[in-house]
């Protein structure tokens, strides 16, 4: 039993690592600290899971990506439910959506299940993607039978959580599934819970099923103020739907900056059409894109802003551009293709717009390359 007076979130996952570890309770990867602990009986544990009704029920399920978990998404993808898995450290985007080849035997699955599977067998999900989450599983390092949970501390579980919640793929009434070892279940001092920690309704374990009967209101959003610049400079999609909830008026003041009140009258839509720039000279794969999208913007334009996309693929096609666009939440009012020369120019309302555009865009891949991204003026000057 750990101490109740004065302990600490990491004072609990201490305790629960060294346990672990020191009983060989642990299984691959280890040593299990700082991680979501893979344990011995993990599959037997997630196996409990199809006891469940919610289960039977789920359509598309969400399952984080941590070894522990991996005999649920196994169990996911044999009873050919839609299976989704975050992106390591939400880097590259939201969801992978995992597509197993057809007619996929019991062994491709179970490489789908995987950490390399996932990479293998999957395709990007984004915030512009209608998906409509049954059920979430995800990874703890110690929960309480009570429904409180606690992570290896990183946070990641419970903002992909309110990320789900603010893009309409989850609501309250989600069950939540946590896969744990027997000892991983202590108790937590209520105080120690935050405004943003997700609870869970059903804890499994290799010998229980337990329900929590939870009723800790969980997360109705991402909270912006417990976000840091930081965390916003390495999450591209988290850049992206705090765009769009700014345009919405919402407040989005991150951690440790003054709060500042919308602007009134911002716009929130915009048309994507595609044209070129004023100091380019049209070429046919402008001409083309004009024609497969609309027409350039009238001389009678507002002031706008151009923003530099270099080192496309050679293989790659406009459509492959403007579908991971969407999927930031950085659609342009105009859009100009140069395809022969590797690059493409994105045309916005103002400044502001492009350097917002510029920050979603970096470390944006298509394929295996990592696009350049710029103010086009900048570019110029280079």
């Amino acid at each position: 039993m750990l101490p109740r007076t004065g302990v600490s979130k990491q004072d609990i996952r201490e305790h629960i690592w060294d346990y672990m570890e020191s009983q060989n309770l642990a299984d691959f990867p280890r040593p299990v600290h700082h991680r979501i602990p893979n344990f011995k009986g993990s599959y037997l544990a997630c196996q409990n899971l199809k006891d469940l009704d919610v289960f039977a029920r789920t359509q598309e399920v969400k399952v984080d990506p941590d070894k522990p978990l991996e005999g649920v998404r196994l169990l996911a993808l044999q009873n050919k439910k839609t299976l989704l898995v975050p992106t390591p450290r939400l880097r590259t985007g939201l969801f992978n959506k995992i597509t197993p080849p057809p007619g996929a035997t019991k062994d491709i699955l179970r490489k789908c299940a995987t950490s390399q599977g996932v990479r293998n067998y999957s395709v990007p999900i984004g915030l512009d993607s209608r998906v409509l989450v049954d059920l979430v599983v995800v990874g703890s390092v110690a929960v309480s039978e009570k429904g409180w949970r606690i992570g290896k501390g990183e946070g990641y579980a419970d903002l992909e959580y309110a990320m789900m919640v603010s893009m309409g793929a989850i609501s309250k009434e989600t069950p939540v599934v946590t896969i744990v070892h027997d000892c991983q279940v202590v108790d937590i001092p209520e105080e120690l819970l935050e405004e943003h920690d997700i609870t869970v309704d059903y804890i499994l374990t290799p010998t229980r099923v337990i329900p929590t009967g939870c009723e800790r209101p969980k997360p109705m959003g991402v909270t912006w103020s417990k976000i840091s610049r930081e965390m916003m400079e390495k999450i591209p999609v988290l850049r992206s739907l705090r765009a769009r909830e700014q345009q919405a008026g919402k407040d989005v003041t991150l951690q440790g900056e003054h709060r500042h009140p919308p602007e009134p009258g911002r716009q929130q839509t915009v048309p994507w059409s595609a044209g070129r720039r004023p100091q380019d000279t049209p070429g046919p794969e402008a001409n083309s894109m004009e024609a497969a999208c609309g027409s350039p913007l009238g001389e009678g334009a507002p002031l706008a802003a151009d923003v530099y996309v270099g080192n496309l693929p050679r293989d790659a096609r406009v459509s492959d551009l403007k579908r991971a666009l969407r999927e930031l939440g950085s659609v342009p009012l105009q859009l100009m293709w140069e395809g022969r020369r590797h690059r493409a120019f994105l045309r916005y309302q103002d400044a502001a717009a492009a350097q917002q555009a510029i920050s979603c865009l970096q470390g944006l891949r298509l394929g295996t390359d990592t696009l350049r991204v710029a103010l086009a003026r900048q570019q110029r000057d280079k």
